[in-house]
């Protein structure tokens, strides 16, 4: 185990600090995400160094489309989660206690996976298919040593931490790339058992504008759930007016699953219809996933509408686009861009470049 960096004593009984939750725990007892402990009046975190899942992922996987597209990352995963939403893809890690499935987790340092990270030409680390600020300890001795090593980092995360953690993560994270499940109490209560969300926009707009990290916000459309016209122009509308037209925001196509198996796949016209939302709303980067092939996947010039970047799942393609510019009218597109990495990516043989590679997964 290894002892919490953020958290209370409080006369036997610890708060965590680290998700906005604030656990108050007991003795003997652990915090709703069951991956910390209270022994004898500390706070431990029970995964450090637990790895359940690892593998290279191209950066649209995440999805992130705005950093470096092209560019190879080392992801990696742990156990627990601090929502448990019911139609989660990844429930066997995201619901699992590390000391009742031992099998499910290897040890991986810090400092390994750097070596992997390097010496499988990754641009970086991402910290992914459960929640990473469960993996406070291990994420952040991460962070601070791909920052030595020249490597980028990012969480993919639902965002509901705190600012303290955000804080000390803040000068070593370089992507923040947030789920906004949606834009209502009710949503969230029904999705993550939370009264209020708006702790989560504060963060990621904390994450942006106190911390420059790069930030893309995704919304996984479920049906019935925060499909409606007003919740999604909620959503757009923050993302305009609080984060800025150039922060992209991803509307996901949701498939049924677990708890949510009865549910019918998001409609394409649902999505479409997001997507315009969006662009009405005023943002300039407005993208359908999960529907391979969708023009909707693809990065249009906002001033001339040229097509500049078009994607079919993970593989890129260059139109009229160089160096983070519209050849055709010259606009800057927002984000990080380099030729380089996006002429490699086309160059790449098809078992490297096209295919994630999956080192494990137990």
């Amino acid at each position: 185990m290894k002892e919490a960096l953020l958290y209370q004593r409080l006369n036997g009984k610890v708060r965590c600090e680290v998700c906005q939750r604030r656990c108050l725990i007991a003795e003997g007892e652990r915090g709703f995400c069951r991956t910390r402990l209270n022994r004898a009046g500390k706070l431990y975190s029970l995964i450090y160094a637990k790895v359940s899942s690892v593998s290279i992922n191209p950066i649209e996987k995440k999805p992130v489309f705005h950093f470096y597209p092209g560019s190879l990352w080392l992801s990696m995963g742990s156990l627990g989660c601090n929502f448990l939403c019911p139609g989660c893809q990844n429930w066997e890690i995201a619901h699992a206690e590390v000391d009742l499935y031992p099998e499910l987790t290897e040890e991986v340092s810090p400092e390994e996976a750097i070596r992997m990270a390097k010496s499988r030409d990754c641009l970086g680390i991402s910290w992914t298919f459960n929640e990473p600020t469960l993996w406070f300890e291990y994420t952040l001795e991460g962070a601070r040593l791909a920052k030595k090593e020249g490597l980028y980092t990012n969480y993919v995360t639902n965002g509901y931490m705190t600012e303290e953690a955000l804080d000390t993560l803040g000068p070593y994270l370089d992507v923040f790339r947030v789920d906004v499940k949606g834009f209502s109490k009710d949503t969230y209560r029904k999705i993550a058992h939370l009264k209020d969300f708006l702790g989560i926009l504060s963060v990621t707009e904390r994450a942006l504008h106190k911390w420059g990290m790069h930030v893309e916000v995704v919304t996984n459309i479920i049906p019935t759930f925060n499909d409606s016209e007003e919740e999604l122009r909620g959503i757009a509308s923050w993302i305009k007016k609080s984060l800025g037209e150039d922060v992209p925001w991803h509307v996901t196509r949701f498939h049924p699953y677990l708890h949510l198996s009865h549910l019918s796949p998001t409609p394409i016209s649902r999505l479409e219809r997001a997507r315009e939302i969006g662009l009405e709303e005023g943002l300039h980067y407005v993208y359908i996933g999960n529907v391979p092939g969708h023009p909707g996947e693809n990065t249009y010039c906002p001033r001339c509408k040229r097509l500049l970047i078009e994607r079919f799942v993970y593989n890129i393609t260059l139109h009229d686009f160089d160096d983070g510019k519209c050849l055709g009218c010259g606009y800057s597109i927002s984000g990080r861009f380099s030729p380089l990495v996006s002429c490699e990516k086309e160059a790449r043989d098809e078992k490297q470049h096209h295919q994630s590679k999956i080192l494990f997964r137990i």
